[in-house]
């Protein structure tokens, strides 16, 4: 055999090799080939073209790879099975930036999948080398690197904790000040990811010094590095009062607000979302919220969108509510009661309805002014048919129950409270006869429309037990009126008078 023939048979392998690959590569995109591939081994025969002599080739086998593991977590463990992830490792520290791009890819599909896939990558030992990798002069690596550390991270503490170890915070922000709006994303979504799980984890990433960066991209025209810088602050924010503060003095108020009129979806619900877990901390932190005018914008925002998107702002008004009195009355001011009537009536989702019940029963629950304000909008009959419906979730139930009983406990505003008598179910009746047992006593005119009402009537029907809280209310009721109209109101009195009428002897002259 001619010299010249022996290259063409090593041309025509490494030809075979690379049409094998690409085609393998291209075949794992449709799903409905997927099976196929794995029956036949294709991870086995993949496992060695990593190693190749040929760039190419390395790199097409490593993206089919993370084709492979990223569809489902059976092919990742797969790919964990059968000692890939060592080689992977091996080579992303020698190989050329396409190579590194494409096992940071096959590193974040496995990861993506479970914290023991992700453990898995962190046993390997690919932490340090991905956090190399992070000082890459190429963005394309950078990014990849950024995305498969945020993947590992996003688990749990311990493998956030690994990441951290590791020395990837600092690195980072540094990717979030890069000019690539697609790293400064990846890097803002990983911090965020790290951030999450613990006060602990969200200081070193403050420590990093990432939130004043984090704060300037707030009004970056990039709707989805919005949604990442947005999410990364809240992340930071929820955990302690002093990480919230620490996030409110990079000055992100009123800077932020202007997210809530943002055309992306998401946008809005991160904001709404950050500002729920900075306001939920404490009343100075709301009031901060309130004078900024927040308030309203979230309550502007919530009528704007429908569905998950509303839920941090319902939310958000919950807990700005209740701190005091004077921020609950600030929620109702800006019309806050209107727009959670109308989530309540109009959401499909048992658990967005759940929100606005118990945020209604956090502005209601402070005083007569407060629930008489809940009250007018005729909220409580909506709240008593949820608590009431066998179709309501139990979350549901418990929540519409919790705030009839605070608003109730508070309502002074009689005709609210009076289609109740007729309506509510001995739990909640008791707390309804109760507020009038208050009231009656001091308004003449409240007792005269009680009579004509049929209220009276009503509560004479109402069947106590002696001695219970209930009767004592009643009681309490009966005392407000003349004997003989409490006498002609209650049941069987007008057979009482026909039987007078039968048994009178007529005075004959």
């Amino acid at each position: 055999m001619s010299q010249r023939q022996v290259v063409q048979v090593f041309e025509q392998y490494q030809k075979a090799r690379t049409q094998f690959v690409q085609m393998v590569a291209e075949l794992v995109t449709r799903p409905q080939n997927i099976e196929t591939l794995q029956n036949a081994g294709v991870m086995s025969l993949l496992r060695p073209l990593l190693l190749d002599v040929v760039p190419t080739i390395q790199q097409t086998a490593a993206l089919a790879l993370g084709r492979l593991a990223n569809y489902n977590d059976d092919l990742a463990e797969a790919v964990v099975k059968g000692d890939i992830l060592p080689q992977l490792v091996y080579s992303l520290a020698e190989q050329n930036r396409f190579y590194k791009k494409a096992a940071a890819f096959v590193l974040r599909a496995v990861a993506k999948h479970s914290p023991q896939l992700a453990q898995a990558i962190v046993d390997c030992g690919a932490l340090d080398t991905l956090v190399i990798c992070l000082e890459d002069f190429d963005p394309g690596v950078k990014e990849a690197v950024a995305w498969a550390l945020g993947y590992i991270a996003r688990h749990n503490a311990e493998l956030s904790q690994a990441v951290v170890d590791a020395g990837a915070v600092p690195l980072l922000v540094l990717c979030i000040q890069e000019p690539e709006i697609a790293l400064k994303r990846i890097a803002a979504s990983a911090l965020s990811d790290i951030s999450k799980h613990s006060p602990e984890l969200a200081q070193t990433v403050v420590d990093a010094g990432a939130i004043a960066h984090l704060a300037q991209m707030i009004l970056n025209p990039d709707a989805k590095l919005k949604r990442q810088v947005l999410s990364a602050l809240s992340q930071v924010a929820k955990h302690s009062v002093d990480l919230a503060e620490m996030v409110v003095e990079a000055e992100i108020f009123p800077v932020v607000l202007t997210c809530l009129k943002d055309k992306d979806e998401y946008v809005k619900k991160n904001a709404c979302t950050l500002i729920r877990e900075i306001a939920k901390h404490t009343p100075e932190l709301s009031q901060l919220i309130v004078n900024t005018g927040g308030v309203a914008a979230v309550i502007d925002c919530i009528g704007s969108c429908k569905g998950n998107i509303r839920l941090p702002g319902i939310m958000m008004l919950g807990y700005v509510a209740a701190h005091s009195e004077n921020l609950a009355m600030a929620v109702i001011i800006s019309k806050g009661v209107a727009q959670l009537s109308i989530c309540l009536s109009e959401e499909t989702e048992d658990h967005i309805k759940a929100a606005a019940a118990w945020a209604l029963g956090q502005i209601g629950r402070h005083t007569p002014e407060h629930a008489r304000a809940v009250a007018v909008t005729n909220t409580l009959p909506v709240l008593l048919s949820l608590y009431m419906s066998t179709e309501s979730s139990e979350d549901l139930q418990e929540k519409s129950k919790k705030a009839i009983k605070t608003i109730l406990q508070k309502c002074t505003y009689l005709p609210a409270l009076e289609p109740f008598l007729y309506d509510a179910p001995p739990n909640i009746l008791k707390h309804v006869v109760g507020q009038f047992s208050k009231v009656l006593p001091h308004d003449s005119k409240a007792r005269r429309l009680f009579v004509t009402s049929g209220g009276l009537k009503k509560v004479q029907e109402i069947k106590a037990e002696p001695g219970s809280l209930l009767q004592e209310y009643i009681n309490s009721i009966n005392n407000c009126y003349p004997e003989e109209i409490v006498r002609y109101y209650s049941p069987g009195y007008s057979d009482t008078l026909l039987q007078r009428v039968d048994s009178y002897q007529p005075i004959i002259n």
